[in-house]
C-alpha cells in the first residue's frame, strides 16, 4: 500500500460564482512563479476548470468525482490513488471544490466538495465574496466550518474585497469565525473569466489568459498569505491507497482521440485507465485533418461542436472516413459533442441542416434551455460496446443540445430523483450518447472497450 505525505488544500466556497478558479489560477501562478512543483486536482466532473489550472502549470489537471469513481471504500481509494500517484513528488496538490462546498446528489452532501476532503483528508480554504458584507461575512464563515463537526475548513480567502475594507474587519472576521485569513483578493474586472452556456469558456478561447494570470500573480503576491497557506497545507495526514492488481496487457491497439477546438473533454485519469489496458493515443482533428488516422478504434469526446458547425461540415472527407470505419465495424465511443457529431444532420438556429457524420439517422439541435445535468446511473438494456445486459454504470450528462435519435439501448436513472429516461445509440460496436463516463470507475469497460478494437484490429489484417 503506497503512502505519501502530501502538502495539500482544497479551495471551496458557498456558492459558484464566489471565485474559486479564479483564487485557484492566482495560487498556481504564485507557485510557477516560485518554481514550486504543484499539482492541480478538480473537485466533480467539470472539464473547463482543469483546463485552466493546465494552461497555469503547463501540466495535466485531474478531476476527482466521488460519484463517478465510486462512493464505496474502492472508489474513495481510487481517488486517493489518483491524488497520491499525480501529487507525489510535488511539493502541495491544490484541489477545486465544486459549486456549494456541501452541495451534493440531491438535498445531500454526497459526491460533494466536503465529501471529497473527507476522504483525501485534505485541509479545506474557504473562498468568500466581500462585497456588500461586513461583520456578516463572520457570520457566514462560522456557520460554513460548524455545518458539519468535520467540516476541515480551516482558514478564508475574502474575494473581491477593497484593501481598507479586509485591513478594517480581518481581526473581526478571524475572532468571531474562529478561522485564520490567509489573505484577500481586490476586486478586478478586468482578470474575469467569461462564461456560456455549459459554464466559463475554455482557457485555448481567452487571447489574454497570461495577462490576466500576470495580473492575478501580482495582486496575490501582495495580499495572500503564503507562509501560513503552507502551513495549513503541510496539516495534511499522509495519503494511502492500494494499486490495482493488473496484468500488462499483451499488446497495444491504436486509439484515435479527436483533440481540437470542438472536441476537448477528457478526463486525463480515464485516458490513463485505457492505457492501462493496451491503448496507444493517437490525436486527430475532425476539424482540421483530411481523415482518420491508422486506428483500430475512435474516441469522440465532448466539446463544442456546435461553435465550429460549418467547418465540420464543409470537411466531408473527415465525415466519410469516419463514416466507413463505423460501418466496417470499428469500435467507437462518443460522449455528448462527440455523439452531436456523428448524427446526419446538424440544425442551425436559423433552420438550415448542415451535413454531419451521417453515422446516426436524425438531427441534432441546440435548445433553449438546459436539457439534462447531473449524475446519472446507467443500465443496459442489451449488450454493448462497454456494457453487458443489466450490468450499469456512472455517468454525467450537462447538454443545451437535443436529439431526434437519443437511442435506448440503456436507461438512464437520475442520482437522488426518480427520473429516468432511454439513453445511448448502441449498435454493433457504437456506443454514442450524451453521457460522460470516467474509466478509472468502471475499468471493466475500458476492458470491453480496447479488448472490442484488439479484435476489430485482428479482423482487418486477415
Amino acid at each position: 500500500m503506497p503512502i505519501t505525505d502530501l502538502p495539500r488544500l482544497m479551495v471551496a466556497a458557498a456558492s459558484s460564482g464566489s471565485g474559486k478558479t479564479t483564487v485557484v489560477c492566482t495560487l498556481l501562478e504564485l507557485l510557477r512563479r516560485r518554481s514550486c512543483q504543484a499539482a492541480a486536482f478538480k473537485s466533480g466532473p467539470d472539464y473547463i476548470d482543469p483546463m485552466f489550472h493546465r494552461r497555469v502549470l503547463d501540466t495535466p489537471s485531474y478531476n476527482l468525482d466521488l460519484f463517478l469513481l465510486g462512493r464505496n471504500e474502492p472508489g474513495r481509494d481510487t481517488a486517493c490513488r489518483i491524488l497520491g500517484r499525480h501529487g507525489r513528488q510535488k511539493e502541495i496538490a491544490i484541489l477545486e471544490g465544486a459549486m456549494g462546498y456541501y452541495d451534493g446528489i440531491g438535498m445531500g452532501s454526497e459526491a460533494s466538495a466536503y465529501e471529497l476532503a473527507s476522504a483525501t483528508g485534505t485541509p479545506v480554504v474557504l473562498v468568500v465574496d466581500g462585497r456588500g458584507s461586513a461583520l456578516t461575512l463572520a457570520a457566514v464563515l462560522k456557520g460554513m466550518a460548524a455545518f458539519r463537526k468535520d467540516s476541515r475548513i480551516a482558514g478564508f480567502i475574502v474575494n473581491r474585497v477593497k484593501p481598507m475594507v479586509y485591513a478594517r474587519y480581518r481581526r473581526a472576521w478571524e475572532g468571531e469565525s474562529g478561522l485564520r485569513s490567509l489573505g484577500y483578493l481586490p476586486d478586478m474586472p478586468d482578470c474575469t473569466f467569461s462564461s456560456r452556456h455549459l459554464g466559463l469558456v475554455t482557457a485555448s478561447e481567452i487571447a489574454d489568459l497570461q495577462d490576466i494570470l500576470r495580473k492575478l500573480g501580482d495582486a496575490g503576491r501582495m495580499s495572500l498569505d503564503w507562509s501560513a497557506m503552507m502551513g495549513l497545507a503541510r496539516t495534511a495526514p499522509p495519503l494511502s491507497w492500494k494499486e490495482p492488481d493488473m496484468a500488462a496487457p499483451a499488446d497495444t491497439v491504436r486509439l484515435a482521440i479527436a483533440r481540437d477546438e470542438a472536441f476537448c473533454f477528457y478526463y486525463e485519469d480515464s485516458l490513463d485507465t485505457l492505457r492501462s489496458y493496451g491503448a496507444e493515443l493517437i490525436p486527430f482533428s475532425p476539424l482540421h485533418d483530411g481523415s482518420l488516422p491508422d486506428c483500430d478504434g475512435l474516441y469522440l469526446g465532448g466539446g463544442y461542436p456546435e461553435l465550429y458547425a460549418q467547418n465540420l461540415s464543409r470537411n466531408g472527407s473527415m465525415s466519410a472516413s469516419i463514416r466507413q470505419a463505423i460501418r466496417q465495424g470499428m469500435p467507437c465511443l462518443a460522449e455528448c459533442g462527440g455523439f452531436m457529431y456523428l448524427h446526419d444532420y446538424y440544425r442551425c438556429q436559423d433552420g438550415q441542416l448542415l451535413p454531419w457524420a451521417g453515422v446516426i439517422s436524425g438531427e441534432t439541435y441546440m435548445t433553449g434551455g438546459l436539457r439534462h445535468f447531473g449524475y446519472v446511473t446507467l443500465e443496459a438494456r442489451t449488450d454493448t460496446l462497454l456494457l453487458p445486459r443489466g450490468k450499469t454504470l456512472t455517468a454525467h450528462e450537462f447538454h443545451y443540445s437535443g436529439s431526434t435519435a437519443s437511442g435506448s439501448s440503456c436507461t438512464a436513472y437520475k442520482a437522488g430523483s426518480s427520473r429516468q429516461w432511454p439513453a445511448i445509440v448502441a449498435s454493433g460496436r457504437l456506443f454514442a450518447g450524451y453521457p460522460h463516463i470516467h474509466f478509472s470507475g468502471c475499468p471493466d469497460c475500458a476492458s470491453r472497450f480496447i479488448g472490442a478494437c484488439r479484435q476489430f484490429r485482428k479482423e482487418r489484417m486477415r
